[in-house]
């Protein structure tokens, strides 16, 4: 009943109501314009962000909790989970990131989490999205960098950077922390093959 409304160009059919915000132009084309609700479409999956962020509330030291999608990189869109905590000193994103492993799918848990003292909110009291700061190379890896010694590495960490577009990857950094996914894993695996001249599965 919420989505499947009555069509009011012709009498006793239905239309399906998508969330989608558009404009009609005057020339007779759509203007696309964003989502009216928070799901939205990565890598072909459709994902609702209020439930992430309802399994980010249940974890006992979450206390704020808000999800985004970043698209720095239009073909690489990224879920961002911003929280605060009740207790900075328990815990750990690593921590946060299991939790949500255990109680949905890969594709719905987001690549980065970033620890705020508070989030910000809008004059009546709700996230304010678009206050949330853009997340910057410490805030991808929780790892301590260390960065590539050989001259194998370097090359390998050239590779990673320019297909994930992180300006800096260092050799214990973890390539689904910095974003990565299955479709950018075969483009590391093809660049590796072509640029190094070594076979790796995927």
């Amino acid at each position: 009943e919420e989505r499947f409304v009555e069509n009011p160009f012709k009498s006793g059919e239905k239309m399906y109501k998508t969330g989608d915000l558009v404009k009609w132009l005057s020339d007779g084309n759509i203007e696309y314009l964003g989502r009216m609700d928070h799901q939205v479409k990565i890598r072909g999956y459709r994902i609702e962000i209020g439930e992430i962020e309802s399994v980010l509330s249940a974890h006992s030291n979450v206390k704020e909790q808000g999800v985004i999608v970043s698209e720095v990189q239009k073909e690489n869109a990224e879920l961002i989970a911003y929280v605060s905590l009740v207790d900075p000193s328990e815990g750990s994103v690593e921590e946060i990131k299991y939790h949500l492993g255990r109680n949905m799918p890969d594709y719905m848990v987001p690549s980065k989490i970033i620890v705020l003292n508070e989030l910000p909110l809008t004059s009546n009291g709700k996230l304010d999205r678009k206050a949330l700061p853009t997340p910057s190379i410490e805030d991808i890896s929780s790892r301590e960098f260390v960065a590539p010694q050989t001259p194998e590495e370097v090359q390998l960490a050239k590779i990673w950077s320019e297909t994930l577009g992180v300006k800096q990857v260092g050799i214990h950094d973890d390539f689904f922390d910095l974003g990565g996914h299955s479709l950018l894993a075969a483009k590391l695996v093809w660049r590796i093959r072509e640029e190094l001249n070594k076979d790796i599965d995927l």
